[in-house]
C-alpha cells in the first residue's frame, strides 16, 4: 500500500474542500457529478491504470469544493481493480469528505458499501437518489432515523432533475469543517472480541493513522492480502498470528470462512436498519415501465428488440455522421480553396506541409467528429435509460466464446461506423484483460472508411458477392483473434456480475453535458496531433521519402503479396484516412482504369491488406489515450502482423484460382 502526503486545502476568503463520490454502479453517481460540476470536468484515467478517472469542481459563495467520481463499487474488498482504486484513493488521498450515493430503490444491497465506508471513520455524507423511482415503486424511507441510526447526514435527492444538490454541497461543506468522523458499525460479540484482541496486540505498531486501526483488525479478519503484507512491513508478525488463530476459531464456530462470517455481521446490521427505516408498499398495478422492462429481459422479445435497436443505431450513425461530415466539407471547402490561393506563392515543399496538415485538420473536422457527436450522444442515451445493462445481459453468453461477455459487444457493433468511437466504447467493459481483447477486436472491425475501399475496388471491379465475402471474412477473423486472445491472455475470464437497473426516462441536459465533455477532448488533443501527424507525412512526400520508399518496397511487395510497388504509397497514405488508400492507389497507378494495372487478385490482397493493418492515424491516437502507448503500439504490430499473414496466404491461395 503507498501512502501519499495530502496537500492542504485552503483559499483565501473561503474553504476548498476535496469531495470523493463512492457508490455502486447504475446508482446514478455520475449523473450527480455531472450536475455538480458541469463544464469544469476532467476526464482521464487513473495513474497506471486504464479505469477511467473524473474530476471537475463546482463553486459555493466563496468556497471551492473539488470533486472526484470513483469508480463503481460494490465493495471495498479489493478483489477488482475498481475496487482497489477506491480503497486506496480514500484511504491514501484523504478526501475531506465521502458522499456515498444509494439507489432509494435497491437500499438494503447499497447499504453493504455503506458500513464498509463507515470502517473507514472518515467525515462523510449519504445520498439517497432516485427517490422519484422509489415513491413509484412504493418505498419510503426515514431519512432522519436512518441519519440517526447511521451516525451520519442523510439526504434526499433526485439527480437528474437537480433536486438535493444544494443540500449536498451545504452539508459537505459543513461536515468537511468540522472534520467529524462517523462511529464505524458494531458487529455480533463474538467479531467484537476478536477485534479488540487485535487492537490490543496492534498498539505499538508504527501504523499510519491514514489507515484506521480497528479498519485495519476488520480487514484482517476477512483475511486480506494486502493489509496483512501492510502489517508485516511495519513488523506485525505477532499481530498476523493472532489474526489467524480467531480466523480459525471464527470459522469453527460458524463452520464457514472467516469472510463470510463477516459479511454476515454486515447483512444481518444491514437487515436491522432496513426494517426500521424502509416501508414498501406493493403497487396494485404493474407500471409501464416495468411492463416494458420485462420485455427488455425477456429472451424471446429481447433479441429482437436488441436488433431492432443495433440496427436504429448504426443507420443513425451512418446517416447522421454521414450529414455531419458533408455538411462540414460543404462548409470548408471555400476556405480550403481560399487558402490555396494565398499560399501558391511558397515554396512548393511548403506548400506541400501547408497542404497536408489542412487536409489532416478537415479531415479530423469531416471523419473523427461527425461520428463521435451522435456514438456519444446514443451511448449515453442508452446509458441513461438504463438499457446498456439489458444488451450485456442478452448476450453474455455468446460473446463468452471470446473471453469477453455482453458489455463488449456495443464497441464491437459501432466500430462498423468508425473505429475512434469503438475504441473509446471499451471502456464500458469492466476488466483490463477484457478491454485488451476488445480493443484489439475493435481494430479488426470494418469501419465505414474500409467500406469505402471495399465497394469502391472490389465492388466496382469484381462484384457485390465477392465485396460480402470479404466481410464475412473479417467477421470471422474476429472471433478467431478474440478465441485465440482468450487462450493466450493471462488472467480469467470474469463472470457478468452486475445490477440490472430501472428503466427510465434520460435527461436531455445530463446527456448533452457528457457529450460536450468528451467532444471537447477530441476538439482540443486528437484533432491537433492529426494535424501535426499529416504535415509530417506530408513532408515525407515532398523530399521523396515516399517515392524512394515504393521503389525499395517494389520487390518485397511483389514477392510477400503478388503486388507492385506503387501500391505501398497508398497503404502508407490509408495510415491518415482508409479512403485515401482508394484515392492514392488511382494517382500512384497513374491510370482511372485499376484494372489495366491490377488483376482481381491483386485487388483483393490490396483491399485485405488495407482493412485488416491498423485502421488509421486518428484511430491510432485514440487508442493510444485510452490503453497507452506502449498497448497501443502492440496492438497495431498485431494487426500489421495479421494482414501480413492473411495477405500472403490470400496470395498464395487465388494464385491457385485467380490469375
Amino acid at each position: 500500500m503507498c501512502i501519499r502526503r495530502r496537500s492542504a486545502l485552503s483559499i483565501d476568503r473561503g474553504v476548498a474542500i476535496r469531495l470523493a463520490l463512492a457508490g455502486n454502479a447504475n446508482v446514478g453517481k455520475s449523473t450527480l457529478f455531472n450536475m455538480l460540476t458541469g463544464g469544469s470536468q476532467h476526464i482521464g484515467n487513473w495513474p497506471g491504470k486504464t479505469v477511467e478517472k473524473a474530476e471537475g469542481y463546482v463553486k459555493l459563495g466563496p468556497n471551492i469544493i473539488y470533486v472526484v467520481d470513483l469508480p463503481g463499487s460494490y465493495s471495498l474488498s479489493a478483489y477488482s481493480e475498481e475496487e482497489l482504486i477506491v480503497r486506496e484513493y480514500l484511504l491514501t488521498e484523504e478526501p475531506d469528505v465521502i458522499v456515498n450515493v444509494v439507489d432509494a430503490t435497491a437500499l438494503e444491497r447499497n447499504l453493504y458499501l455503506t458500513l464498509q465506508l463507515l470502517e473507514l471513520e472518515k467525515p462523510m455524507v449519504l445520498v439517497i437518489n432516485l427517490m422519484d423511482e422509489a415513491r413509484r415503486k412504493g418505498i419510503e424511507i426515514d431519512i432522519d432515523l436512518l441519519s440517526k441510526l447511521l451516525g451520519i447526514p442523510v439526504i434526499p435527492c433526485i439527480a437528474t432533475r437537480g433536486i438535493g444538490l444544494i443540500d449536498i454541497l451545504n452539508v459537505s461543506l459543513k461536515v468537511a469543517r468540522e472534520g467529524s468522523r462517523p462511529k464505524p458499525p458494531i458487529y455480533g460479540l463474538e467479531v467484537e472480541e476478536a477485534i479488540a484482541s487485535l487492537l490490543a496486540e496492534m498498539k505499538d505498531l508504527p501504523i499510519p493513522e491514514v489507515y484506521p486501526r480497528r479498519w485495519i483488525a476488520v480487514r484482517l479478519l476477512e483475511d486480506d492480502p494486502k493489509v496483512e503484507e501492510m502489517i508485516a512491513m511495519f513488523g506485525g508478525s505477532k499481530v498476523l498470528g493472532l489474526a489467524d488463530l480467531l480466523r480459525g476459531k471464527l470459522e469453527e464456530s460458524h463452520g464457514e470462512p472467516s469472510s463470510v462470517v463477516i459479511a454476515s455481521e454486515r447483512y444481518s446490521l444491514i437487515g436491522r436498519i432496513s426494517s426500521q427505516v424502509q416501508t414498501v408498499r406493493i403497487p396494485m398495478k404493474q407500471s409501464i415501465t416495468d411492463r416494458i422492462d420485462d420485455i427488455t429481459v425477456r429472451t424471446s422479445t429481447g433479441i429482437p428488440l436488441l436488433t431492432l435497436t443495433l440496427s436504429l443505431l448504426l443507420s443513425s450513425m451512418f446517416f447522421v455522421g454521414g450529414f455531419l461530415s458533408s455538411t462540414i466539407e460543404y462548409i470548408l471547402n471555400p476556405i480550403y480553396s481560399i487558402g490555396g490561393g494565398l499560399i501558391e506563392t511558397f515554396p512548393p515543399w511548403i506548400i506541400s506541409i501547408i497542404s497536408g496538415m489542412v487536409y489532416g485538420l478537415v479531415a479530423g473536422l469531416t471523419v473523427v467528429i461527425p461520428y463521435i457527436l451522435p456514438f456519444y450522444v446514443t451511448l449515453f442515451l442508452l446509458e441513461d435509460s438504463g438499457y446498456l445493462p439489458r444488451v450485456s445481459l442478452l448476450l453474455d453468453r455468446y460473446m463468452h466464446r471470446m473471453g469477453l461477455h455482453g458489455r463488449a459487444l456495443l464497441p464491437l457493433i459501432l466500430g462498423f461506423t468508425c473505429n475512434v468511437p469503438a475504441c473509446i466504447g471499451c471502456r464500458i467493459v469492466e476488466s483490463e484483460r477484457g478491454r485488451i481483447i476488445t480493443s484489439l477486436l475493435s481494430l479488426l472491425i470494418p469501419c465505414s472508411a474500409r467500406s469505402i475501399v471495399v465497394l469502391g475496388l472490389i465492388g466496382r471491379y469484381i462484384g457485390v458477392y465477392t465485396a460480402l465475402a470479404i466481410y464475412i471474412f473479417e467477421i470471422i477473423l474476429v472471433f478467431l483473434v478474440g478465441f485465440v486472445m482468450d487462450r493466450i491472455l493471462p488472467g480469467e475470464r470474469l463472470a457478468l456480475i452486475m445490477e440490472v437497473p430501472s428503466l427510465r426516462i434520460p435527461s436531455l441536459n445530463v446527456i448533452l453535458r457528457k457529450t460536450w465533455l468528451r467532444l471537447r477532448e477530441y476538439l482540443f488533443i486528437v484533432i491537433p496531433t492529426l494535424t501535426l501527424g499529416s504535415g509530417t507525412v506530408a513532408f515525407m512526400d515532398a523530399v521523396g521519402v515516399s517515392e524512394a520508399l515504393a521503389t525499395a518496397l517494389d520487390r518485397f511487395m511483389n514477392a510477400a503479396f503478388g503486388l507492385p510497388g506503387f501500391v505501398s504509397i497508398p497503404l502508407i497514405f490509408g495510415f491518415l484516412r482508409k479512403e485515401l488508400a482508394l484515392i492514392m492507389l488511382a494517382q500512384a497507378a497513374g491510370v482511372d482504369d485499376l484494372r489495366l494495372v491490377l488483376t482481381y487478385r491483386q485487388m483483393i490482397v490490396f483491399t485485405l491488406l488495407t482493412v485488416i493493418y491498423i485502421p488509421c492515424l486518428a484511430t491510432f491516437i485514440a487508442l493510444a489515450r485510452e490503453q497507452g502507448l506502449k498497448r497501443a503500439l502492440a496492438f497495431s504490430s498485431t494487426t500489421i502482423m495479421l494482414a501480413f499473414i492473411v495477405g500472403s496466404a490470400s496470395n498464395a491461395i487465388l494464385s491457385l484460382i485467380i490469375p
